[in-house]
């Protein structure tokens, strides 16, 4: 007799898969790393900014002694940043923490959780998690059908997560839009609202985000440094919403779960706003040259508005994986989004300009192999 462990709700869980190391691929098909391209996770491809490896480096020597639990430092320039109390801020380990945590803190076993068809694969992972139930409301063009979501709405819906823009569709909804949605949203239920890649907006897409906090007090926003912020490999992200929730969160939250170096990492790239301007513009140039190729190779693509895109590379439900495969045995990986419904389809982060030259033409040696 085998004995299961768990309850069968964490038996279930399919395990988050992440975007295969360069390692890993040099090792599977014999080849020299350095040759390698990673275009998979949505990493910025300038690496991490100058000055947080100097703070890094300076925060070395506390490295005997517990972080700071409560972040004062990092908290203090948030704060600045924002205009928001120290209260309105909950620190993660990565913004997936935040998710996470927002799960545990505001739903119960059997509750209902909300999100779209395409989004985010941490929503199905940490509802499953719980035991709670999921609402998946079906996609429009790829991105979020705010309608159909508050259709979905039912007695026991605690949650709703919301990607902008989405991942890994680059979907974006317009403020107006959106705000409209939160007006009308129950104020018993939590709305996650997940900006990992607003860095990435151009200035006329932008909304003041902080005024909603102020306004809905169901409303968490959540941020990262993962992205545009060259810091994915720290693991730090970090919450704003009213204290009702933030009291919430830290209830649940490990004590220690940001780290010495990356709190001192984070405060140097929070106010290095020259880094950030030129990862924006090596994104904006890299985005160009990458969907104009998918123009001439008659590709489909969902127009972006984070630092990837979607492009269909079949029309078989094997296209995805067979294109991917063929793309690895020419040292290029980008991410397959079968799991996310899309067998078609490939998402390919932005990257350096030679980067991006390298997927360009081992993408166009698998398609005419393929």
């Amino acid at each position: 007799m085998t004995i299961q462990y768990g309850p069968s709700y964490v038996r279930e869980i399919a395990p988050y898969v992440a975007g295969k190391p360069i390692t890993e691929v040099a090792r599977e098909f014999g080849l020299d790393e350095a040759r390698i391209v990673k275009l998979a996770s949505n990493e910025n491809p300038l690496g991490m900014p100058e000055s947080a490896r100097t703070a890094m480096a300076a925060a070395v020597a506390e490295l005997g002694r517990y972080p700071d639990s409560n972040a004062f430092e990092l908290k203090a320039a948030l704060c600045a940043r924002y205009g928001v109390p120290a209260e309105w801020i909950t620190l993660g380990n990565g913004s997936n923490d935040i998710l996470e945590l927002a799960a545990r803190a505001f739903v119960e076993k059997g509750q209902s959780i909300a999100y779209a068809q395409h989004s985010f694969a941490v929503y199905a992972l940490a509802t499953q998690g719980l035991g709670a139930r999921a609402i998946v409301t079906p996609a429009v063009d790829y991105g979020h059908d705010l309608d159909a979501m508050l259709r979905a709405i039912e007695s026991d819906t605690r949650l709703i997560f919301i990607a902008n823009p989405n991942n890994p569709t680059g979907t974006f909804i317009e403020g107006g839009v959106l705000e409209a949605f939160l007006e009308r949203v129950p104020k018993h239920v939590v709305v996650v609202l997940d900006e990992a890649y607003t860095e990435y907006l151009p200035v006329e897409k932008r909304y003041d985000v902080i005024a909603w906090v102020r306004r809905y007090p169901n409303l968490l926003v959540s941020r990262t440094f993962s992205k545009a912020y060259g810091l994915a490999g720290l693991r730090i992200g970090f919450a704003i919403a009213q204290p009702q929730l933030t009291e919430l969160l830290n209830r649940v939250r490990q004590p220690f779960n940001v780290n010495t170096i990356a709190q001192a990492a984070a405060v140097a790239a929070l106010s290095d706003h020259a880094f950030l301007e030129k990862s924006a513009a090596l994104n904006v140039a890299g985005y160009r040259r990458l969907t104009e190729a998918f123009d001439k190779l008659g590709l489909e693509y969902v127009p972006s508005y984070g630092n990837f895109v979607l492009v269909r590379v079949g029309d078989d439900d094997g296209a995805g994986a067979r294109v991917n495969l063929a793309l690895l045995k020419s040292g290029v990986i980008v991410r397959p989004v079968g799991n996310y419904g899309l067998p078609q389809w490939l998402r390919v982060t932005i990257g350096l300009p030679e980067e991006n030259e390298a997927f360009i033409a081992a993408l166009q040696k698998a398609l005419a192999t393929d």
